[in-house]
């Protein structure tokens, strides 16, 4: 079976609510029953995409073929102890390549990452929430899945 990939990156600070939780967790189920989502990836640096981690590790219960992937911005080089210590709560993790050398950008590049090799995003984006001193990193992130079709799915409703 060919693997299916989905991707999260939101705000670091969220409305986290029970409604927001349950939506989540039945768009999660929707995607692994309905359209055969075998791999989630994930970045760091936000509270929707620790939420998300939480979701679906539990969601993982129920289907334990789904496998969770860590897309590290930070530490392309790993000590063994370290990759141990990703790989308690992840199935695999890496550092892509096209990452190296980038600075301010890394996180931006590694959404991108992200996106070019998910099926689907699971976004969390409000424009109340936009940074006032930088572009928001999920507002880049989203014009960039919009604009390679990707589909996607935005919080809160």
């Amino acid at each position: 079976m060919s693997e299916k990939t989905c991707c999260f990156f939101g705000h670091r600070t969220i409305d986290e609510t029970e409604e927001l939780k349950e939506q989540l967790c039945e768009i999660i189920e929707k995607l692994i029953v309905e359209e055969r989502v075998d791999t989630f990836m994930f970045g760091s640096k936000s509270r929707f995409n620790d939420l998300c981690y939480e979701l679906v590790t539990k969601i993982k219960e129920k289907y334990p073929h789904i496998k969770r992937v860590y897309v590290r911005a930070e530490y392309p080089f790993i000590s063994d102890d370290y990759k141990e210590y990703l790989l308690k709560n992840y199935e695999y993790t890496y550092y892509p390549e096209k990452l190296l050398g980038a600075t301010k950008s890394v996180y931006v590049k590694r959404n991108y990452e992200m996106i070019d090799n998910s099926h689907f995003c699971i976004v969390y984006y409000e424009e109340r929430n936009l940074p006032t001193t930088r572009k928001s990193g999920t507002k880049v992130a989203l014009e960039y899945a919009l604009k390679h079709n990707k589909t996607i799915y935005r919080f809160p409703l």
